[in-house]
């Protein structure tokens, strides 16, 4: 890969930067496994008759399994983020956008942090400015990829700013693609535009319940990716995944809940299915946590395959809202509950001895991950 462009989402790790409405609370508390609403776990490595909760020191969820599993406390850095000798390795090209050429997202950020609204404990009252945004686009393209083809490919939120240094997802690709685990796939990492929770550029992107978001990236990202890279993206649905941590984990999922006609793939690490939405909506007064309040339940199956992970030192109550819609590792474990009531494939990951966006459960898990999500294709 260019030495110039050698990133791919350095910043994903900085998706576990909450905003707090005050000073920032004690450590979150650690949730047992065997804890109020958690699923039957299968502990993944347990020998016959262990009955210890407690996964086998690197080992991950089976690729070929639905369901609920436990891994950690002890992590280990998955093989594929190696370079490996004789492994076509891909090329990753970086661009800017500006808000100023943007019909869907001019830019916004908040004045100082917000307060509750007293006369509806569900929202916050936040003072905003407008404030634009450049963000960067960054595009890996596998060496196996056939010019002038159509490619499937997977969005990555909360990606870098220009010239920052992390290749790991290129490598896990080169790795995952050569051993044809996944498909030769274009990914696409998008920078946020900015801040974080009520009353931010990210937030608004990433918190609201809507295809918007969706909408903006197949107008303005896609076409750019495909100028800028000379690639062409397929239309197939069944051909596109999305993933994000934190609220850019709610805002894959939300990306294939409203437009499941474009996504059908998520990854979820820590997924904010809580009530962070801002502006108040109505139509959706508990925000993502209406996930798995009302709208899971209460509609039909759609054609989505989620892979989601869970810290049991997840994030808790991080600002001012004391809701009942605030506890990270409740969220997930309902969106797991609800999930297997209606039928969908899932694989839900909790992860011991780890907190929010955990480096050390993502660079176990991803080549798992994204083998799980890509199960399927083209069958």
């Amino acid at each position: 890969m260019s030495k110039t462009f050698t990133c791919l989402i350095a910043a994903f790790a900085l998706a576990s930067i909450v905003s707090y409405a005050q000073a920032p609370p004690s450590p979150p508390p650690t949730r047992p496994a065997d804890g109020p609403g958690a699923p039957k776990w299968t502990v993944v490595g347990a020998k016959p008759g262990d009955t210890a909760l407690r996964g086998a020191p690197g080992m991950n969820a089976p690729v070929d399994a639905d369901g609920d599993f436990l891994i950690g406390p002890d992590y280990q850095p998955a093989k594929e983020l190696d370079v490996v000798d004789g492994v076509p390795r891909g090329s990753l090209t970086q661009f800017a956008m500006e808000s100023v050429n943007s019909k869907f997202y001019p830019g916004v950020a908040r004045e100082g942090f917000g307060t509750v609204d007293p006369n509806n404990p569900k929202t916050m009252i936040v003072k905003t400015q407008a404030r634009p945004w450049s963000r960067a686009i960054t595009v890996y393209v596998p060496q196996q990829y056939n010019r002038g083809s159509e490619a499937p490919f997977l969005v990555i939120h909360d990606g870098p700013r220009l010239y920052e240094n992390d290749a790991s997802v290129g490598r896990v690709l080169d790795n995952l693609i050569a051993q044809k685990r996944v498909p030769a796939m274009i990914a696409i990492s998008i920078q946020n535009g900015g801040g974080d929770a009520q009353g931010s550029q990210r937030g608004l992107e990433y918190d609201t319940m809507s295809g918007k978001f969706a909408e903006f990236i197949q107008a303005e990202v896609l076409p750019a990716v495909e100028k800028h890279a000379g690639v062409r993206l397929t239309t197939n649905p069944d051909g596109r995944a999305v993933m994000g941590c934190s609220s850019g984990a709610a805002a894959a999922l939300s990306m294939a809940w409203y437009h499941n006609d474009w996504y059908r793939r998520v990854i979820s690490y820590s997924g904010t299915f809580v009530n962070q939405q801002w502006p108040f909506n109505p139509e959706t007064p508990g925000g993502a946590w209406g996930y798995h309040e009302t709208l899971i339940p209460g509609n039909a199956p759609k054609p989505i395959r989620i892979w989601m992970h869970v810290g049991d030192r997840d994030l808790y109550n991080p600002n001012a809202m004391r809701d009942g819609m605030h506890d990270w590792v409740e969220a997930n474990h309902r969106m797991a509950a609800v999930l297997e009531a209606k039928g969908y494939h899932y694989q839900y990951v909790y992860a011991l001895d780890s907190g929010h966006c955990d480096r050390r459960v993502r660079e176990q898990t991803l080549p798992q991950a994204l083998e799980w999500v890509w199960r399927g294709f083209g069958t």
